[in-house]
């Protein structure tokens, strides 16, 4: 009886804080699924993560060997190791033409890291953050488990699914809110903002009070016209970038921020507290990955030539219907014409056609039970085969 009664009362001490219900990211959980069918002797075709079947640059792996045959490898500045720092302002310019000042670039454990480190530098419990759907689902996961309230703003056919001006005020007017966060190119989307698109939305936010932070991770994989960045368009605006997705280099876990000078040094006190440094191994090889620029280009052009694949060929498996594909490596198509779930139609496909893609509720709670999102970060010749096995499950 007294046993029960201690396990009761410490189960009670150890219940999860509220902040800690989340949705889970429903990715991961199609990626698990996939790896048993795997254990089991099945070949699946991963379309569902958003991962890029090549590795990081030579540059950036013989750096980082050299590194390990140096020795130590030991804590660095919180805001980043200051050459990289300064190899990151100088891809601004020499990219974009935009001068960034290194003391404004800080290194963070990937993007994720740059999101926990934005919130919380901008943001107070309880503010309003408008984000985008459908989106990348930890954009509102994360602000919720801030004690953020995020605010889904739908995007439509008639904009190409991104922002406007005009849908960020009117939200704005409904219930003040505190900063809005974009992408561009866009997952799930795969939708980018003109300069012209990006520079009206940015000065509709700054106008109306709103700070704005840019997620610019797909940089760099851009196929309908160049990326531009929000750091040539506004100081205020804060930038977020990443290794994992142009460099290849998910697992190293290393991205960085462009950030407003006025939040160096909150930032850089933050980052001191949670993670004291980036991992300096990943921040070595990233150094190098810049230099591994002709080897990043040509698996873009494999990339492109995978979305050729998926446009050309889904159409004749059935899936006629899907957003721009502007840049990243997505596809997000509509499947309604064969479902209204598309969470079991994504768990059919990978148990019978033995293709692994992500459901649209995961990007959007509303209206992406008709959706579902294909990754074209794998090779051609999966491209291929992924859509003959799609139009032959859809007969």
């Amino acid at each position: 009886m007294h046993d029960a009664t201690l396990r009761n009362r410490l189960g009670q001490w150890l219940e999860p804080s509220r902040r800690s219900d989340v949705p889970p990211f429903m990715v991961m959980d199609v990626m698990a699924a996939a790896a048993r069918i795997e254990a089991a002797g099945g070949h699946v075709i991963h379309m569902e993560v958003g991962q890029p079947a090549a590795g990081a640059p030579k540059t950036a792996i013989a750096a980082a060997h050299a590194a390990l045959e140096a020795g130590r490898i030991d804590y660095t500045s919180a805001l980043g190791i200051p050459s990289l720092r300064a190899r990151i302002a100088r891809h601004y310019r020499d990219t974009y033409g935009c001068e960034v000042s290194p003391e404004r670039i800080v290194v963070t454990t990937g993007s994720s890291g740059g999101f926990i480190l934005a919130f919380l530098s901008m943001f107070e419990p309880g503010d309003r953050v408008a984000v985008t759907v459908p989106g990348y689902p930890p954009y509102r996961h994360i602000l919720t488990a801030l004690g953020c309230e995020p605010v889904l703003i739908e995007t439509t056919n008639e904009t190409r699914h991104a922002l406007t001006g005009e849908a960020l005020l009117a939200a704005h007017r409904k219930a003040p809110l505190k900063g809005v966060l974009v992408g561009s190119p866009a997952n799930p989307t795969g939708t980018m903002m003109s300069r012209e698109a990006l520079t009206g939305l940015i000065a509709a936010a700054e106008e109306a009070g709103i700070r704005f932070i840019s997620d610019e991770i797909y940089h760099g994989l851009d196929y309908a016209f160049p990326a531009v960045t929000a750091a040539a368009l506004s100081e205020h605006a804060l930038v977020i970038n990443s290794f994992s997705k142009y460099f290849c280099m998910t697992g190293w876990r290393v991205g960085w921020m462009v950030v407003p000078e006025i939040l160096v040094r909150p930032i850089e006190r933050l980052q001191q507290n949670l993670s004291i440094s980036v991992p300096s191994l990943s921040q070595i090889a990233a150094e190098a990955a810049f230099d591994g620029a002709a080897e990043m280009e040509a698996i873009k052009h494999g990339y492109q030539e995978n979305r050729r694949v998926l446009i050309e060929g889904l159409p004749k498996a059935g899936l006629t219907r899907f957003l721009p594909a502007d840049g990243a490596f997505y596809l997000y198509a509509d499947v309604s014409d064969f479902t209204s779930d598309s969470f079991e139609f994504a768990k059919q496909m990978l148990e019978q056609a033995r293709v692994a893609a992500t459901p649209g509720v995961d990007f959007d709670p509303v209206h992406g039970r008709s959706f579902i999102r294909f990754s074209y970060a794998r090779s051609l010749d999966e491209m291929r085969e992924a859509v003959d096995r799609i139009a032959h499950w859809l007969k």
